[in-house]
């Protein structure tokens, strides 16, 4: 019998079923991190991407990057709002220095600052890919309109909008405000899938982030539950996060 060598020992241990099903996450925020993480593993190859929001705290490439974004791009633009203009709780997350340009593994990236909600520096069907991870929830739903449309606009015909937020079904179960101060909207999967849809985007995935449907049939919120189901799934409705992959139509 050949002997594994210890990094070949390692990986066997993590492929197996044992550690799979043995290993769960029991906190929320490295769970929905793992879930989060995979979702962005499975979006589309794109040339030129536009991140709503997508500052990372530890890593200077942004959150799409960091989260394992699998391909390369010719550039990548994060908007983030000027550190003034950020609520108290994410002003710690700022860069010591505002950022203009990082190269990344895949390419650069570029930081502008200011709000999402005016996206009239950049020219129609500019963008491949627009992501929006967890940050549509921060705008009132009036302004969540504004960006979206013009997400679209800067959309090129065929081009993708990725986005993941809070599910408001779940969350309203968590508990009866906001789960973050900075919060405008938790939205449920009905309220943000009219919206896409009504803006003339075509849904293509529409997956949940983090499952806890035998708590939600219930009527409670389990943490535990949902902690140890990372990753991503059908019943997005049952899920703690929403999470779509919207296209513009060709014509």
């Amino acid at each position: 019998m050949d002997e594994l060598s210890v990094q070949s020992f390692i990986e066997s241990v993590r492929a197996s079923d044992e550690f799979a099903n043995a290993i769960k996450f029991t906190e929320m925020k490295p769970s929905l991190h793992q879930s989060r993480r995979q979702f962005i593993r499975s979006l589309p190859p794109a040339c030129r991407i536009l991140d709503l929001g997508g500052i990372h705290q530890a890593a200077t490439f942004g959150a799409l990057v960091t989260l394992r974004y699998p391909y390369a791009f010719d550039e990548l633009v994060i908007v983030d709002l000027p550190p003034p203009d950020k609520h108290p709780i994410f002003q710690q997350q700022t860069h010591a220095v505002q950022l203009e340009r990082v190269e990344s593994p895949l390419d650069p990236v570029f930081y502008h600052y200011h709000s999402m909600t005016d996206l009239s520096a950049y020219q129609e069907e500019s963008f491949d890919l627009v992501y929006s991870g967890q940050s549509i929830e921060h705008v009132t739903e009036r302004e969540a309109d504004v960006v979206l449309a013009e997400v679209k606009r800067v959309l090129r015909p065929g081009g993708y909008l990725a986005l993941d937020t809070p599910n408001g079904r779940a969350c309203r179960l968590q508990q009866p405000e906001f789960i973050n101060p900075d919060h405008k909207v938790e939205y449920t999967h009905g309220e943000l899938a009219f919206k896409l849809e009504d803006l003339g985007l075509v849904i293509r995935e529409a997956k949940g982030l983090n499952y806890l449907g035998l708590s939600l049939a219930r009527g409670v919120f389990d943490q535990s539950e949902a902690a140890a189901n990372s990753g991503v799934y059908a019943e997005i409705e049952d899920c703690y996060l929403l999470a779509y992959v919207a296209q513009r139509p060709d014509s």
